[in-house]
């Protein structure tokens, strides 16, 4: 049966971080210091005070009705308070939907596995009295509130105004009942599945029952707050300060199409709350109808894909790819696609077969302007010239500045900073850094003094994430309030110069495109330093992206964009600001290899296809088929296929199943080869699957395993090759510091040492060599003394290259070494690779001291936290599941008092997690098995005293 899933594309993850403060605030946990504390405290009580038991206060008017916090306290022991959480006025506001009838028996807020247990109590206590009566338990790990009869919950209670001594002595404590109920779930077989997931499942059953109700039954009320848990909502307050939705977001999450589970796409400008409306779709999936979602994030480097960039090369490629085989082989996958930017979006509709919404909501007015020599212009689509004259720029330059800062760049950001943010957008990565470092040359002292210590404490902060490096640039800027930021980077000083830019610390980022497209860091005002990306014009689409990023929700009420203009560009720009966004068009058929020759491919490997006829049906239905016309005015849609899959077919990846003498050339059918399929399990780009074929093929000829060299070389991947422009002189320096095993390696594959000195000195090459092979060594050396060395910032410096390209490169190459593995693993000519490709992988993934390995198994554990960790003396998973949050903030620089809980609360459920694998390894070992010769089954037993 196929599976019902919801797919969003793109969403922000909204997962479990797992910290103590889950989404349903960690309720019934069993460890000794919560859960079981808070019963001894409410039993202490009830036996103080037997007249007027804890069961018929907690049972008492809702009114009174409190609800009991857990708060863990410095001597690792818990304490219980209450409040008045019904009457409280947050409470009241955010529960403004729900209403509770009079007299209705419940707990305000107490989740039902605790209601179930004082319901039970509550049993036992008039059970004493009735002789008759069965001994009531506690609910099991394994049971839900569904699993309990109706009548069992539902007995009626005798009265009992006084209990004998005998009574109370015969009573059992509460505690040693759970003790006694967990001892017993323990020792009991159950099935293999997660403890921790039926938990769970016992805690939310009633909250999402309810929710299934409302669901399924036909009125239009959605419930507390959106068909979700009215815990939810209370997490967004608490954690996103989100009190109220805009109208917008209210419609549509009421559109009948959504209730009815049909395909979305809808679309809205840049920072209109798109990523919440997703996020509560997903939950809605996952909580009430408790269906999978799978959510789509393809990343090119810090950027989160659109559903615009659907054309945009082989992003968009692999996309459409995705979305077609989903949509084709599966009729109850719903897909809600989301985007900022779209224009033939009847086209998407037809793809996806889905409804659309839109609307022109932005929480903050943007106001656009242009900026020639030193005059402001406003864009005024409905002027004649496209703009109206707005103000001139009022600056004292002195001739020293005009020259260094011709654009009044230092003017523009003065107006704004250090009190309101803004963002400048540069062409390239070179042009964000100089920008950055003119702007603090030009600053008077005084925003040295803006938040000094805080940016003191970055800037540590920015040397811890880099194992004590500090880029220089950053040195000097970073005290101004100013820093840059670009792919050149590594991941962790993007994280670091993200957050404090969130909050205040630096108030101007120069940035590159990149930043515009997924990162969420809104300003008051956007410049463009020039409308070119690199060398290339700007797009409408990209235009849109960037000055979208102009106005902060909630803080401004109005952002502002201004775009620097030279003379030469006047005419280009007018088109720019004014014309309407570029159509989105199919990929499939320019990139070949990634495009629809892997489509087919995989049609074929997956059997959803057989033969030609089947292609092409199945290709009418893609985002391509639909623009085929289009597209590819000279062939047809059936000519495409025939000449893609004849590509195929001469590559060796497809054959034809048995000669079709008398069938046609459609109804023939086709199969994949065991190199087809190699190249499908390893997802290859299927223009480099048979170069991989050979040189595997001929490392088997002479594989050198005195070193990592020779496996890093056959796994270094293909398509950063053509990126790489070798320093000849470090390429002869780090040549010469090979051993003479190493440089056999260079000899193998074709890399002689006398080609690298000629180059170094200048000399011509007569002898041509491959410069694919050439380049391939060179990244090869980078990543060999990474791996040796572990350090980034000074591999980097080595050899001339960005930090940020050279973390890129690990990660591609530590992906590209998983590929290769899938792809020898279907290869039996290949074995010998198998277990060198599986250790090269984890060594290429974490590229660490092997003592950090463990740590950085904790979520939000990267490399620095693990060093100082280690350094600290928590060594070991263990060391962090029993560490106090309290003392690791003193410990460890930098560490806020949410991470520290984060970093406990995953360390004990890692523990957790791989002593239930070893329980159960070990219940496996103990097990006798049904086999044993000479024994016989008790069904086999009985079956013989039948006869």
């Amino acid at each position: 049966m196929p599976v019902a899933l919801t797919l969003i594309i793109p969403l922000f993850s909204f997962q479990y971080d797992g910290s103590e403060e889950d989404m349903f605030d960690g309720y019934d946990s069993f460890a000794e210091n919560s859960f079981l504390a808070q019963v001894d405290v409410l039993e202490q009580k009830y036996m103080q005070s037997p007249e007027h038991g804890i069961i018929e206060k907690l049972y008492s008017k809702s009114t009174e009705t409190r609800e009991f916090d857990v708060i863990a306290t410095d001597s690792d022991l818990t304490e219980v308070k209450t409040r008045d959480y019904c009457n409280s006025p947050e409470t009241l506001r955010l529960q403004e939907n729900v209403t509770i009838e009079p007299g209705d028996d419940l707990l305000c807020d107490v989740p039902c596995s605790q209601a179930l247990y004082i319901e039970k109590v509550k049993d036992s206590s008039n059970d004493l009295n009735n002789p008759s009566a069965k001994e009531s338990y506690p609910l099991s790990s394994h049971q839900t509130l569904n699993d309990i009869p109706v009548e069992q919950l539902q007995e009626k209670k005798n009265s009992s105004p006084k209990h004998t001594e005998s009574d109370l002595n015969r009573r059992r404590s509460l505690k040693d009942r759970l003790k006694s109920a967990m001892t017993g779930n323990a020792k009991a077989q159950t099935p293999k599945f997660s403890k921790r997931k039926q938990l769970k499942e016992a805690i939310l059953s009633e909250e999402i029952n309810v929710a299934k109700k409302t669901l399924e039954s036909s009125s239009d009320d959605l419930g507390p707050f959106y068909s979700l848990p009215s815990k939810v909502r209370d997490l967004f307050v608490q954690y996103k300060g989100i009190k109220k939705l805009y109208d917008w977001q209210h419609t549509c999450l009421t559109l009948t199409c959504l209730q009815q589970r049909k395909n979305l796409i809808y679309s809205l400008p840049t920072s209109g709350g798109k990523t919440l409306v997703a996020e509560i779709l997903m939950l809605q999936e996952l909580l009430c109808r408790q269906k999978n979602v799978l959510m789509i994030l393809p990343y090119v480097a810090i950027v989160q894909e659109k559903l615009h960039m659907i054309g945009e090369g082989s992003r968009g490629a692999i996309l459409e790819i995705t979305l077609a085989k989903i949509l084709y082989t599966s009729k109850t996958t719903q897909i809600i696609g989301m985007s900022a930017t779209l224009n033939n979006v009847e086209e998407l509709q037809e793809f996806l077969n889905a409804e659309y919404y839109t609307s022109k909501f932005r929480p903050v007015e943007l106001k656009e302007y242009l900026k020639i020599n030193d005059t402001i212009y406003e864009v005024d689509i409905k002027a004649e010239k496209g703009y109206t004259f707005s103000r001139l720029l009022k600056c004292k330059y002195s001739d020293h500045l005009k020259k260094m800062d011709p654009d009044h760049l230092v003017a523009l950001v003065t107006e704004v900073i250090p009190n309101y943010s803004c963002l400048v957008f540069c062409p390239t990565k070179k042009n964000c850094e100089n920008v950055a470092d003119m702007i603090c040359k030009f600053l008077n002292k005084d925003y040295l003094k803006h938040r000094e210590k805080e940016k003191c404490d970055f800037l540590k902060n920015l040397k811890n994430v880099s194992n004590g490096s500090l880029c220089p640039v950053l040195k000097r800027t970073v005290p101004f309030g100013i820093a840059y930021h670009h792919s050149g980077l590594t991941s962790d000083e993007r994280k670091v110069l993200e957050e404090a830019y969130a909050t205040g610390v630096l108030c101007l980022l120069t940035c590159t495109s990149t930043l515009a497209a997924g990162v969420n860091l809104p300003a008051r005002r956007v410049i463009l330093r020039a409308p070119y990306i690199a060398t290339q014009f700007l797009k409408r689409n990209q235009y849109q992206q960037m000055i979208g990023r102009a106005g902060r929700a909630g803080i401004d009420t109005v952002g502002e964009s201004i775009l620097i203009l030279q003379e030469k560009d006047k005419h280009l720009v007018l088109n720019l600001v004014n014309s309407p966004l570029e159509n989105c068009y199919s990929h499939l058929g320019q990139e070949i290899t990634k495009g629809i020759q892997s489509l087919l491919l995989s049609l074929i490997g997956l059997k959803i296809a057989k033969n030609l006829e089947g292609i092409y049906h199945f290709m009418c239905a893609t985002f391509f088929g639909i623009q085929q016309k289009r597209l590819s005015e000279e062939k047809s849609l059936w000519e495409i296929c025939r000449k893609a899959l004849a590509s195929l077919m001469e590559k060796g990846l497809l054959q034809k199943r048995s000669v079709c003498k008398n069938e046609e050339e459609s109804q023939c059918e086709l199969q994949i080869t065991k190199l087809g399929q190699a190249s499908l399990k390893g997802t290859l780009d299927l223009a480099y699957c048979g170069t991989l074929y050979k040189d595997l093929k001929k490392g088997l000829e002479g594989l050198v395993l005195e070193s990592y060299l020779h496996l890093i070389y056959l796994t270094t991947p293909y398509d950063m090759v053509s990126q790489c422009r070798p320093d000849w002189m470090i390429y002869l320096r780090q040549f010469d510091h090979l051993n003479s095993g190493e440089q056999k390696v260079a000899a193998i594959v074709g890399v002689s040492e006398s080609f690298i000195t000629k180059k170094a000195s200048g000399q011509a090459i007569k002898k041509d060599v491959d410069r694919n092979i050439v380049n391939r060594l060179y990244l090869s050396l980078v990543l060999f003394t990474l791996l040796k060395e572990t350090n980034v910032w000074r591999v980097s410096e080595k050899f001339n290259m960005s930090r940020g390209y050279v973390q890129n490169l690990l990660n591609g190459a530590a992906s590209f070494c998983s590929c290769v593995l899938h792809f020898c693993e279907e290869l039996e000519e290949f074995w010998v690779y198998r277990a060198l490709l599986t250790e090269l992988t984890k060594k290429l993934s974490y590229c660490v001291k092997a003592d950090l390995v463990p740590l950085m198994e904790i979520t939000g554990v990267l490399e620095s936290r693990a060093k100082q960790l280690y350094d600290a003396g928590y060594k070991t998973v263990t060391h962090l599941a029993n560490a106090d949050p309290e003392v690791l903030i003193r410990t460890i620089n930098h560490l806020s008092r949410r991470q520290a809980k984060q970093i406990v609360s995953s360390a004990k459920m890692l523990l957790n997690e791989k002593a239930e694998a070893l329980q159960e390894e070990v219940e496996d070992l103990l097990r006798p098995p049904s086999d044993i010769p000479g024994t016989t089954t008790p069904s086999s037993k009985n079956h013989e005293l039948t006869q």
